[in-house]
């Protein structure tokens, strides 16, 4: 079983849970889903938060129904799937 952590850009995942903008996208409604559960999407940037290092964050462009990639959104591991659910 691949663990997320040990994911790379260009690396498919998939939505544990739906995502929703939290306000940070600009154009986007407040509250808008994003991607729902079981959204395939695509790792394009791998990174840390300054203040505490040991923590990844993914960014990733979800598929929509049209199968055409959406915004980037930022990702904790524990939203993420290495695996198609």
């Amino acid at each position: 079983m691949l663990k997320v952590e040990s994911l790379e850009e260009g690396d498919v995942v998939y939505a544990a849970t739906g995502f929703y903008n939290d306000g940070s996208l600009d154009g986007v409604p407040e509250n808008a889903l994003l991607a729902p559960a079981g959204a395939r999407g695509v790792i394009v940037r791998k990174g840390y938060l300054e203040d505490q290092p040991s923590r990844t964050v993914f960014l990733v462009r979800f598929e929509d129904a049209d199968k055409c990639l959406g915004l980037p959104v930022g990702c904790w591991p524990e939203e993420l799937r290495a695996e198609e659910p």
